[in-house]
């Protein structure tokens, strides 16, 4: 729990300057850094569906921030010292909470309704709502569909509110889960651990039921080359892949990609893939992408990877495929959610059991909770920020109409 009092934290720090440049959390650019510097932000220069009139925050220092969660001390700091002199930093009060990512309309209402800016994890029911003075909201998700979902996008295009979430903060960390999961199914890697814990081996080599596939020479299909994809990209190269991508503008091309495709294109990349990842955002162009007709192009001996969204898949065809042998195997970190109101009975996870079934690696929600990841979302979060203060493009706002 935060051990410093309700109050309001103004900033006395002399200018706006980048947080890697003053070594506020670190005493040198992360890795994760010049990777989004060199590739996260291609193609995202005209991203917003909406342009509000460019103010400067930095030199009339009058930008009010309100923090979404439990900060800590250093978190509050971080900001402030980020952000021109004369802002105001507000933080809930001081409660007992499940999450400190967490807090209720109670916690936030004596301060959203004149905030300017919100940054934070999570917006309780009613806050956006009276946040009549919000000029920006730097959302700490590299997913919106859930701001999508409670009617976020309408009310900030209604306000001409600026979005902006922190692409590729959380991408090294889940393009290294995808690739474990990758070598994890190709390797039976619980089987194997099953049996050297119960003392047995295979018997006879190279059998059908405990032989492991192999990365080398195969093809891997990415569907979806931004940030994430883009590095699963890479590793694969490593591992002297043939790799193939799928996205929006094939014309975009990517390192470690040898050829890309348009999503009309995404079945002849299908048919020749041995590994399939998906690594795209869900949208109303990718919900239930992957369907009967789409397993069906794959190969019966090819494994199926997400690491993108849940929704992108058809649970009840991948089941199928699952269990009759049309698909080898599959690994995800991400799960269904049937959600009141558009479906009946609701719930979290696979209705069908999937998780259970022997030629399934999973994980949930588990690839973002890595080192680094934390501290690099809180940072480039304080980015939009810094660069909305200044009258600057937002490098990582997000487009309401498309979604991303």
């Amino acid at each position: 729990m935060p051990r410093f009092p309700t109050e309001s934290f103004n900033n006395h720090a002399g200018s706006a300057v980048f947080l890697l440049r003053r070594g506020v959390f670190q005493s040198k650019p992360h890795p994760g850094m010049r990777y989004f510097r060199q590739c996260g932000s291609a193609g995202r220069k005209s991203r917003a569906g909406h342009r509000p009139k460019a103010v400067n925050y930095y030199d009339a220092g009058e930008m009010k921030v309100l923090c979404l969660w439990h900060a800590t001390q250093q978190e509050v700091e971080n900001i402030k010292t980020a952000l021109p002199a004369g802002t105001e930093v507000v933080v809930p009060a001081p409660a007992d909470y499940l999450s400190r990512y967490e807090t209720t309309y109670a916690d936030l209402e004596p301060h959203a309704r004149d905030a300017d800016a919100f940054i934070g994890w999570t917006v309780p029911t009613g806050i956006l709502e009276i946040a009549e003075k919000l000029k920006i909201l730097s959302w700490l998700h590299v997913g919106v569909d859930d701001l999508r979902q409670i009617g976020a996008f309408s009310l900030l295009a209604q306000r001409e509110s600026k979005l902006a979430n922190i692409a590729g903060a959380n991408a090294i960390a889940i393009a290294e889960q995808g690739m474990m999961l990758m070598l994890a199914l190709a390797k039976n890697a619980i089987i194997k651990h099953q049996m050297a814990v119960d003392g047995r081996s295979s018997f006879p080599v190279w059998g059908d039921e405990s032989r492991s596939a192999m990365l080398q020479g195969r093809t891997v299909g990415v569907i979806g080359v931004g940030g994430i994809g883009g590095r699963v990209a890479k590793h694969a190269k490593a591992f002297d892949m043939n790799v193939l991508g799928v996205r929006r503008n094939k014309e975009q091309k990517a390192e470690g990609v040898d050829t890309m495709y348009g999503p009309e294109e995404l079945h002849a990349v299908l048919t020749q893939s041995d590994y399939v990842v998906l690594a795209a955002p869900n949208t109303r162009e990718t919900t239930d992408l992957f369907g009967r007709a789409e397993l069906a192009a794959m190969k019966p001996s090819a494994f199926l990877v997400n690491v993108g969204r849940a929704a992108t898949i058809q649970e009840r065809p991948l089941y199928e495929a699952l269990t009759s042998g049309r698909l080898r195997g599959f690994g995800t970190d991400v799960w269904w959610r049937y959600e009141f109101g558009r479906t009946f009975p609701i719930g979290w996870g696979s209705r069908l059991e999937i998780q259970r079934l022997p030629n399934v690696i999973c994980s949930t929600r588990e690839a973002h909770n890595a080192d680094d990841v934390l501290e690099r979302s809180i940072e480039w979060g304080i980015q939009n920020l810094i660069e909305f203060a200044a009258g600057q493009q937002l490098t990582r706002e997000v487009n309401l109409e498309e979604g991303y």
